[in-house]
């Protein structure tokens, strides 16, 4: 383990501004690596991964460090060191763990940080690194499923593609990404996933629309909408749309999919990409208020409601998100998905078909919510199927979706 201070210095300081500043991840870390055009693949990998770590394992990092909250340089350099100490035994690596004598690291004693991190081991929510209220509730709501989904879900995810089948297929992507380096994924047609990651969207073949990065389990849900060409669909929450660009490939550029969402900067980004994958049949629709939804009444033959949930099926991949979420949020975002589920359903035609999706592992976002509808609305749904997937199990991120049709 050769450490350079500079690098070092890098991510202490993404680990602030993530920390300190509250801002995202993904963003501190994409902008802070287009900042130095003189770091290398190597620089930049050793920057990303080190800033997710210390994000993925931060209570632990703290427990260790014998630091309750950092705020200042001088601890957020011991922060580090600490990982640095301990990341080998964690994640199991062939390497020491001996930190370099630098006056930054003069506060850590590291038979102490070794001896905190034995005593960390037994207790599920430091050593899994997790709030007190998610490890409660995920005990609560999923009982000995739990401690599996949970220590998942502190895995690093893995890169994962979706093929543009409107512009190519299979065959030619894996050829063009070199054929050694990806794998398919079984019951997911259209997916290939890297070996080991990589960086894709450079890549001419990205630029060309041949393929979007998107999880296994992310891919499975607009097939679940049982999509047949030549029918209208509407993407009620779209966002920057993935799912909606496979909708549109699904439909094979006939039919319609309508994408809606309540922010304009997402549809705007969902036609830059619309175009790059080369889609004809897509439309997109700022909701500005309930009345566009009464607007659309009867209108859709199939009906995606990818609602907006806790995330807390791919913390994988968005870690910090843990540290953000708040008790009465998940309180609040419940009662924005009953919200949507029951007044935007009057937007399928008389036979037509819903997906209720969310990305969360926890029953009250998902399966309990389409049991209330049932419940209230029985007589004009009938619920067809549901289908979950279990980052434990699977390798999947963790997805609940459920197939109704309206009588």
């Amino acid at each position: 383990m050769k450490l350079y201070k500079g690098l070092v210095d890098a991510t202490v300081q993404a680990v602030m501004d993530i920390f300190v500043k509250n801002r995202q991840a993904d963003r501190v870390v994409e902008v802070l690596l287009k900042s130095n055009k003189k770091w290398g693949a190597r620089d930049r990998a050793f920057i990303a991964e080190n800033t997710y770590e210390m994000v993925r394992w931060w209570r632990l990092i703290k427990y260790v460090s014998s630091i309750d909250k950092a705020t200042d340089k001088d601890e957020f350099w011991t922060l580090f060191g600490a990982w640095q100490i301990i990341k080998p035994l964690h994640l199991k690596l062939e390497t020491d763990n001996k930190l370099p004598e630098w006056e930054e690291f003069s506060r850590l004693n590291a038979e102490h940080v070794l001896e905190l991190y034995a005593q960390a081991l037994p207790i599920r929510k430091i050593a899994e690194s997790i709030p007190d209220w998610i490890d409660q509730t995920g005990e609560e709501q999923l009982g000995n499923k739990w401690p599996s989904e949970l220590h998942a879900l502190n895995q690093p995810a893995p890169v994962v593609l979706r093929v543009n089948t409107l512009k190519s297929n299979i065959e030619t992507v894996k050829q063009l990404l070199g054929a050694e380096d990806v794998e398919t994924i079984d019951g997911v047609p259209d997916a290939l996933v890297f070996k080991k990651r990589r960086n894709v969207f450079g890549s001419e073949s990205f630029k060309d629309g041949f393929f979007e990065v998107q999880d296994a389990g992310s891919q499975l849900i607009a097939p679940f909408l049982d999509i047949k060409p030549g029918l209208s669909v509407i993407d009620a929450c779209a966002g920057a749309g993935g799912k909606s660009l496979h909708l549109a490939a699904l439909l094979q550029n006939s039919g319609s999919v309508l994408s809606m969402d309540i922010e304009e900067n997402k549809l705007t980004e969902l036609q830059r990409r619309a175009k790059r994958n080369g889609v004809t049949n897509l439309e997109t629709m700022l909701i500005t208020s309930e009345e566009i939804i009464h607007g659309l009444a009867g209108t859709a033959d199939r009906l995606l409601l990818d609602v907006p949930c806790s995330g807390l099926g791919v913390l994988r991949r968005n870690p910090d998100s843990k540290w953000k979420l708040k008790t009465q949020f998940l309180e609040t975002i419940r009662n924005v998905q009953w919200q949507i589920l029951s007044t935007y359903c009057t937007m399928v035609k008389k036979g037509g078909k819903m997906v209720y999706a969310t990305c969360s592992v926890l029953p009250s976002e998902s399966e309990d919510q389409i049991a209330r509808f049932m419940k209230k609305h029985g007589k004009e749904w009938k619920l067809l199927s549901q289908h979950r997937t279990s980052v434990a199990n699977d390798g999947f991120d963790g997805f609940y979706m459920a197939l109704l049709q309206k009588k």
